[in-house]
């Protein structure tokens, strides 16, 4: 399979698997980014490989330490979800959970028409499977980081996507620390021999498992399969005692609306079990407590201790930490979680004249809890704009990079820029930024250099 590569590193050429690899910059918003690598493969004809092409874009966490994971945000089926796929690594509210464990951020997108045959790519054992490990293996080689392709990884998916993760459950359990299944999963279409039956191993019940099904699916003659897999998944998995839970987004269908609000503290309390507290060679993943953790009734409630609960079970959902359960409560009931805890400051507010006038630029990295919502620009302490400027919000809340149907960022991706084009005549004045998360809540102020 031959393959393009592409990097902020510069270019330069070498040869894997006998093939010419040319190396590309990656950008975000019109410029270069620093962290960000991608492989591109075309389709293949050769039995057994993946017949669609793919691209793999990974964004790693500044810093020298070695990696500690890969987050795998797998979009659906179609056109449309291939093309949402190729924003994942950009997303500033994944990365903040990625930069917090030290992990990579890997977002694949398919090139898959409408109307192709989704599973061709979905069930991994088509080629897809293959592919990633390749694309691992090259990202690994691209970035210098060659602990990314030894790493265990978090597998979040949609749709097909969501598909694709319940079957390498059954593939690398030993991979795998968690896994979020967003109105998809395979088991009815193996139990009804739409495809092969997968051979589960006893590990794979040892995975953190949550089923995310909208409500409005349950009803839908198109999607009803999202909100019958992801039961009958919880019910085949919790039987076994496997640490699983139901989240049913009580507002939404098929798109993903608000929940990344709880897959994003559910990842990352699993990675807290999980990953071992000393870095070694092997990666060896801890196993979970499940009698440690926190139960409530399946679909709506709140959750105790497991020592606690009344109920039965194994017929509860399972949580793994007293915020999470607290989160899925609110989140089941409200399609919302609660944060009262202010977003990071910017960083490097730099600030010049321009013909058009003041230019006002900064970082910010996204709140872990609630994400990024967009920046309040003060000059001399009195606010001259907001960014975004006018707010959208199609499928969930309004974030500064807006969010698509396949929860990942729409393009254009928005600049940390903003223009003052009334200056007091004269004087530049003092300007300062203040990032707002997704609750509402206000950074301090970050002031430009003098």
């Amino acid at each position: 399979m031959r393959g393009n590569l592409r990097s902020t590193r510069g270019i330069c050429r070498g040869l894997v698997v006998a093939a010419l690899l040319i190396f590309r910059t990656v950008s975000s918003a019109g410029a270069a980014e620093a962290g960000l690598f991608e492989v591109a493969y075309p389709p293949s004809q050769v039995p057994g490989e993946l017949v669609f092409g793919v691209t793999y874009t990974v964004w790693i966490p500044p810093g020298d330490e070695p990696l500690r994971g890969v987050i795998v945000h797998q979009h659906g089926c179609g056109r449309g979800a291939c093309q949402g796929g190729g924003t994942a690594a950009y997303d500033l509210h994944w990365r903040a959970l990625a930069r917090k464990w030290n992990c990579a951020l890997l977002g694949p997108s398919y090139q898959q028409a409408d109307g192709e045959n989704c599973r061709l790519w979905c069930d991994p054992r088509q080629g897809s499977n293959q592919a990633f490990l390749k694309g691992l293996d090259d990202l690994a080689r691209l970035s210098g980081r060659p602990e990314l392709a030894r790493v265990p990884w978090c597998l979040w998916g949609h749709s097909g996507g969501g598909f694709w993760a319940s079957l390498m459950q059954t593939l690398h359990p030993e991979r795998i620390v968690a896994i979020w299944c967003r109105s998809g999963t395979a088991i009815e279409a193996w139990e009804r021999g739409e495809i092969p039956a997968p051979e589960i191993p006893a590990a794979a019940a040892g995975i953190p498992l949550m089923v995310n099904p909208g409500v409005k699916e349950r009803d839908d003659q198109r999607f009803r399969s999202a909100w019958t897999g992801a039961e009958r998944m919880f019910r085949f998995y919790r039987s076994k005692n496997a640490p699983v839970g139901m989240a049913l987004d009580p507002k939404s269908g098929h798109e993903c609306g608000d929940s990344r609000y709880l897959a994003i503290p559910w990842f990352d309390a699993c990675l807290a079990w999980r990953l071992p507290a000393q870095q070694t060679e092997t990666h060896t993943l801890r196993a979970v407590p499940v009698a440690e953790g926190w139960l409530a009734p399946w679909l709506a409630g709140e959750g105790v201790p497991a020592n606690r609960f009344e109920g039965e079970p194994l017929e509860s959902t399972w949580l793994p930490s007293a915020e999470v359960a607290r989160a899925w409560s609110q989140y089941v009931r409200e399609a919302a979680v609660s944060d009262a805890s202010p977003p990071p400051a910017p960083s490097e507010v730099r600030v010049r004249d321009t013909a058009g006038g003041v230019e006002v630029t900064w970082q910010a990295e996204a709140d872990l809890e609630s994400g990024l919502a967009g920046f309040v620009i003060l000059r001399d302490g009195n606010e001259v704009g907001r960014l975004p400027e006018k707010p959208i919000g199609r499928f969930g809340k309004p974030l500064f990079q807006v969010m698509s149907y396949h929860d990942t960022p729409e393009k254009p991706l928005p600049a940390m820029k903003f223009v003052d084009r009334s200056p007091v005549a004269g004087k530049r004045g003092r300007y300062t930024v203040r990032a707002i998360n997704a609750a509402g809540e206000l950074s301090t102020e970050a002031r430009a250099a003098e």
